[in-house]
């Protein structure tokens, strides 16, 4: 049954019904039933096996498909022998309707109604390489304890079970807790999160040295944008963490094309970020690079996971259903891209999209689901 619910991620159903309705109604047998160990049971079945599901056995999964693929080389480092560890938090499964003990709940107001929503929340692990990814684990968050409270047991569970797959933990603004990066440097790593509060201490110190002019700048081209950046280390301002650190900003300049008008127009953007990585470990464009990863978990993470593989669907409301069909989503997910990248042909790749492939898999499940004529 387990591997039943495999095929359903797989072909992107969406719907344990939907793998009822192919392989499950009218005694028909097709080649499906062979990979899946017999007849199919019924989409209320899935979904409580699912709840039953060992999730520490997924996870061992993802970690030796992570090993696997670090011992071939598929996953080289980025400069500096960098391996990123992404963290970031993620909503699921929003209802007025559905809900169990493990539901977090808030008003929304519709019109002159106010309705009580729940959802899940979930953290993310992403760990980025130099041309690949890997997701690599999920962590529930529990009712009355913070995004970062899950965030540090997913990452002490990381640290425990895979401790050489990242040495540099990555996040947003949320992540930069004195707590968290503590125990990133507990651990012998380091991290880097987006800088933000103009009243921080420690952006104060650091615009007070731009301003004196005591700060060096660098100027480079990256993913299309012109950066002016300022690298100043050794700032012992963030009491709370009990460590120096560096903080680097990035006053970015790029011109777009606006669809309606056809004119070009110049866009500004400024970015800070907060780092234990010293000069030695990544040079400015280095920390520019690791900046802006941190979005690859929205765009090839979340963004992708939820337009493409329905990742926002509650397949069976209950916690352990969740997380185990997020892990066994994150296994399919990386197989299919590993797909893309080691087995198929460059000339392939640049002809279609990932999105073209995914709709032959598909079509194919449905070709071997028919009954035969």
């Amino acid at each position: 049954m387990v591997a039943a619910l495999f095929f359903v991620l797989s072909a992107r159903l969406g719907s344990l019904n939907a793998v009822e309705e192919a392989l499950g109604k009218g005694g028909r047998r097709t080649r499906w039933h062979t990979w899946i160990g017999g007849d199919l049971p019924s989409a209320d079945r899935l979904g409580e096996v699912a709840a039953l599901i060992e999730t520490d056995d997924l996870r061992a999964v993802l970690y030796d498909h992570h090993g696997r693929r670090k011992r071939k080389k598929t996953l080289p480092p980025l400069p500096g022998g960098l391996r990123v560890l992404i963290l970031d938090g993620h909503e699921v499964g929003a209802s007025y309707l559905r809900n169990c003990k493990d539901c977090y709940s808030r008003e929304v107001k519709h019109g002159d109604e106010v309705r009580t929503q729940y959802y899940h929340r979930y953290v993310m692990a992403y760990l980025l390489c130099e041309g690949g990814s890997v997701l690599l684990d999920v962590e529930m968050q529990s009712k009355g304890k913070g995004e970062i409270d899950a965030a540090m047991r997913l990452l002490e569970r990381l640290q425990e079970k895979c401790p050489r797959a990242f040495n540099v933990v990555a996040g947003d603004a949320l992540y930069l807790d004195p707590g968290l990066c503590r125990l990133v440097l507990g651990y012998g790593k380091d991290f880097i999160a987006v800088l933000k509060n103009e009243n921080r201490d420690l952006i104060k110190d650091f615009r007070g040295l731009i301003d004196f002019g005591d700060a060096a700048t660098v100027d480079f081209q990256y993913n299309g944008r012109q950066c002016h950046c300022h690298d100043i280390e050794g700032f012992g301002s963030w009491s709370q963490l009990g460590s120096e650190v560096r903080v680097v900003s990035s006053e970015e300049t790029r011109t777009v094309r606006r669809q309606l008008t056809k004119e070009k127009e110049t866009l500004t953007s400024e970015w800070l970020w907060a780092t234990s990585l010293s000069k030695d470990k990544a040079n400015t464009r280095t920390i520019v690079r690791l900046g802006h990863g941190r979005w690859d978990i929205e765009n090839q993470g979340f963004n992708e996971l939820v337009n493409q593989w329905h990742a926002d669907h509650i397949y069976h409301h209950d916690v352990n259903a969740i997380v185990a069909i997020l892990l066994l989503l994150y296994l399919v997910y990386n197989l299919f891209h590993v797909w893309l990248d080691r087995a198929l042909k460059p000339q392939l790749r640049e002809k279609y999209t990932a999105l073209h492939f995914a709709r032959l898999l598909k079509a194919e499940f449905y070709h071997e689901a028919s009954p035969p004529t």
